[in-house]
């Protein structure tokens, strides 16, 4: 294992992390929406709404690859981590 293999591996994990938690806002803003909601607002909309982010924060949308992502920069760089190093 390179030391510059398992240094881009954490950079990678790194970025995917940082997209997550950018969704993970999103759904958040989104839970609140619902939990602030009286008998007047449309309660079916705003739980459409928390699902598609919730999905986006999983799936990470059209561009991005969300906690699927940052699964697989972990195992990633897990795997890395635990080869010893070549001399």
């Amino acid at each position: 294992m390179a030391a510059d293999d398992l240094a881009e591996a954490r950079t990678e994990l790194e970025k995917e992390f940082a997209q997550v938690r950018q969704h993970l806002g999103e759904v958040e803003q989104a839970l609140k929406q619902v939990l602030d909601a009286n008998a007047d607002d449309d309660i079916e909309s705003l739980l459409e709404i928390l699902e598609d982010k919730v999905h986006k924060a999983r799936t990470g949308g059209l561009l991005g690859s969300g906690a699927k992502g940052h699964a697989r920069a972990r195992k990633q760089y897990l795997e890395l981590q635990a080869k010893p190093a070549q001399q």
